[in-house]
């Protein structure tokens, strides 16, 4: 079982890198304005909030990452809550959908990692 919350952990870890990849570098790209559902127009307006943004999902990752190298389930914990809240967060103020994509895998990783302890 704790194999499975370590594996839980890096998806989302790799889901926060991917995520900085997009914000960061595909944002007014064809790929991130299909992820987005943005228009062109959009997109290059708002293209150096995207990239800070970008930013954070990185630190995100960077301390999941850090916590399964570690194998501190306090770290762990502490970044996936983080996660949670910015996808709670995104879900009431952008996009519904940012709760299943973000804070529902999030949720799911502290769960495995809680009954793992």
């Amino acid at each position: 079982m704790k194999t499975l919350a370590m594996i839980a952990v890096a998806l989302v870890a790799l889901e926060h890198l991917y995520i900085l990849v997009l914000e960061m570098f595909f944002w007014d790209k064809p790929k991130g304005l299909r992820a987005f559902g943005m228009t062109q127009e959009f997109a290059t307006s708002t293209k150096a909030l995207a990239a800070n943004q970008g930013l954070y999902n990185g630190f995100l990752a960077a301390g999941l990452a850090w916590g399964l190298a570690i194998a501190s389930a306090p770290v762990q914990i502490f970044f996936l809550l983080c996660v949670i809240v910015a996808g709670v967060f995104g879900a009431a103020t952008a996009k519904l959908q940012i709760l299943y994509i973000q804070a529902v895998p999030a949720a799911i990783a502290l769960a495995l990692v809680l009954f793992t302890r």
